[in-house]
């Protein structure tokens, strides 16, 4: 299978790294917008494997086997493609085009399987007026190690399209779940406001961060605390999700809260930038109201 990975930021080149490690791919294409971020997302990959023959968890011909199998460029070496995942970023347009483009212009497979990785976005919008259909694959980050992929069925999703997902995903070794499409699909639409609401937490003084995330871990046996996660979710992430689900519902339990927004204002959005409720410098972790 020959599978085109659009998007070769954090979680495309995780979701590229997925499909390399899978026995039936023989073919990853990471594309991107420049030659030069496909390039960096390969070397994430690298990177990564190099870790891997580090603690013996493969061995370097392994690792190389599983380099040898990525192809890297603009969108147009999808040609031959089997399935295309879109990784792109988080805005409707930006997902809608990429995936017109593909369709009519590039991809010249006609059983090509076309995925979006879309966290909270409408699948039935994404595919609205497009030639062919298209079907949700939202991967969890880090995408090599998460064993869930939601499946998200859109008004105009075949059947046959989800079943043929769902089987993908059993092959990379991941646990498929099966989700009627609505704002935030099912994690997202619990996960991010729980974020949010560690955020006003902290916004209104009743603890300060580690405080908060602490309560939270060991209060709830959560491996991580929401101000910690949304860090490394990051908080544009965060953000963009919360508007995406108050918009599509109206209703003020998924208004963001102003201390997130002033602080992707800012562009403190967590581990990507260095600091978010966290420093990052130095490899270290210290909360920000700490340091």
């Amino acid at each position: 299978m020959k599978v085109g990975v659009i998007g070769a930021g954090t979680m495309g080149s995780g979701i590229a790294q997925a499909f390399a490690q899978c026995d039936k791919v023989d073919t990853v294409y990471l594309c991107d917008i420049k030659q030069e971020f496909a390039d960096g997302g390969k070397a994430k990959v690298q990177k990564a494997m190099d870790k891997l023959v580090a603690k013996q968890k493969k061995t370097q011909e392994e690792a190389d086997a599983i380099m040898a199998k990525f192809k890297t460029g603009l969108n147009d070496i999808c040609v031959d493609a089997d399935l295309i995942v879109e990784a792109a970023l988080e805005v409707m347009d930006i997902k809608k085009e990429c995936f017109k483009n593909l369709m009519e212009n590039i991809v010249k497979n006609p059983d090509c399987v076309f995925a979006s990785n879309t966290s909270s976005l409408s699948i039935t919008e994404i595919g609205a007026g497009l030639p062919k259909p298209i079907v949700g694959m939202h991967f969890f980050n880090p995408a090599p190690v998460m064993k869930l992929i939601e499946v998200i069925a859109g008004a105009n999703t075949p059947k046959e399209l989800v079943d043929k997902v769902n089987e993908i995903s059993r092959d990379l070794g991941k646990t498929p779940v099966q989700v009627n499409e609505a704002p935030g699909f099912v994690v997202n639409r619990i996960l991010i406001p729980l974020i949010n609401e560690g955020i006003t937490v902290y916004a209104e003084g009743v603890s300060d961060i580690e405080g908060i995330d602490t309560a939270m871990k060991l209060g709830c046996n959560h491996p991580m605390g929401p101000l910690e996660l949304g860090d490394y979710v990051g908080l544009d992430i965060v953000l963009a999700i919360m508007d995406v689900i108050y918009k599509e519902t109206g209703d003020p339990k998924y208004r963001a809260c102003p201390l997130l927004r002033k602080m992707v204002r800012a562009k403190q959005l967590g581990v990507k930038t260095g600091i978010g409720f966290y420093n990052y410098a130095d490899g270290g972790k210290v909360p920000v109201d700490k340091a």
